[in-house]
């Protein structure tokens, strides 16, 4: 595998658990957004790399990166000391299935989330091209505290005022935190909250259907194994290698 060299430029610690941290990105680093790339460093003179989602559109000028805190990570447990100044290794290009090249046209496009598994959603949400695609984008993202709700602000104080894509955040995209383990506004596992239909009916959606919805999942082993199955049971079909669906998953995370 190919790889470039980037600076770091950016870090931020959102709590003990949780950090997101930008390099610079070379012209011709291209990318989809909800792709994936090899992140690294060196150790004993050979790449430890890993797949990291990400964060940041694939039109803005850096690269952004969504990460938990693994004390004894094999990579986390170094990454997490990362500073600005310091070298990251990416490979050369990019892949992932959380694009919509991989869905069914649909009405509404549900991005299903745990923990870090919000990384590409978050470039997706940033993306023009997918509110002309959905009358509905909805973002769910479901943790265990409130604490752990990165990227809460910038959803929705920041996103819905930038200039070329504000408008279209304030008409289509729906955001739904939930908590499981302290009080909040929503509460429960997003699984059990689709399942009830709790979830549809706290954002003012019709229940799921097979005609208008699409779903994309990211998130923990659990998260995955769940949703495909109450997905299945309802008559939604995957998404393939080389054909659509009516759901994706990015099959990079699920075992790891």
């Amino acid at each position: 595998m190919a790889y470039i060299t980037e600076t770091i430029t950016y870090v931020k610690h959102w709590n003990e658990r949780l950090f997101s941290f930008r390099t610079t990105r070379k012209p011709t680093f291209r990318f989809k957004n909800g792709h994936f790339v090899m992140i690294g460093i060196e150790v004993e003179g050979k790449p430890l790399m890993r797949a990291y989602s990400i964060v940041s559109a694939n039109y803005e000028e850096e690269l952004e990166f969504f990460s938990i805190k693994v004390p004894d990570g094999p990579l986390t447990s170094r990454l997490q000391s990362i500073k600005v100044g310091d070298k990251l290794m990416l490979s050369e290009k990019s892949t992932g299935t959380l694009v919509t090249d991989y869905t069914f046209p649909g009405k509404n496009l549900w991005l299903i989330s745990t923990g870090t598994g919000l990384a590409p959603f978050m470039s997706i949400i940033k993306d023009p091209e997918v509110y002309e695609q959905f009358d509905k984008v909805i973002l769910t993202h479901g943790v265990r505290y409130s604490a752990c709700l990165a990227y809460h602000n910038f959803i929705t104080k920041e996103l819905p005022n930038i200039e070329y894509i504000g408008d279209l955040v304030k008409e289509k995209l729906l955001y739904y935190p939930t908590v499981t383990r302290e009080p909040s506004k929503n509460v429960g596992r997003l699984t059990d909250l689709l399942k009830s239909g709790k979830l549809a009916k706290d954002l003012g959606m019709p229940e799921v259907n097979i005609e208008d919805d699409r779903f994309m999942l990211c998130g923990s082993e659990a998260l995955i194994k769940d949703m495909c199955k109450i997905l299945d049971d309802k008559g939604f079909v995957a998404a393939k290698k080389r054909t659509q669906g009516h759901y994706v998953l990015e099959n990079a995370f699920v075992a790891k």
